[in-house]
């Protein structure tokens, strides 16, 4: 018998995935959880076509992850307060 994928948290479906690989219906269920497109950040590309770094977007993503890493972190440390 199959889990309730609408009941498993993000994390759950991840590692229920991980270890059933072929099932489709898990993976469209945690696909069905992605955010929209309307609501996605889209970032400039890294490179140009021929393959050259493109400095300045590269700080963009560069300054995005960090945020997001710090983002994170501070929702991690006030969890445990």
């Amino acid at each position: 018998m199959k889990p309730n994928f609408e009941n498993m948290s993000k994390a759950e479906l991840k590692a229920y995935i991980l270890a059933h690989r072929n099932d489709n219906e898990a993976i469209h269920a945690l696909f069905s959880r992605r955010t929209p497109d309307s609501e996605a950040t889209i970032y400039p590309c890294m490179f140009t076509e021929e393959g050259l770094p493109i400095e300045e977007n590269i700080r963009i993503g560069k300054e995005a992850i960090r945020q997001r890493v710090e983002a994170e972190n501070n929702r991690k440390k006030d969890s445990h307060s």
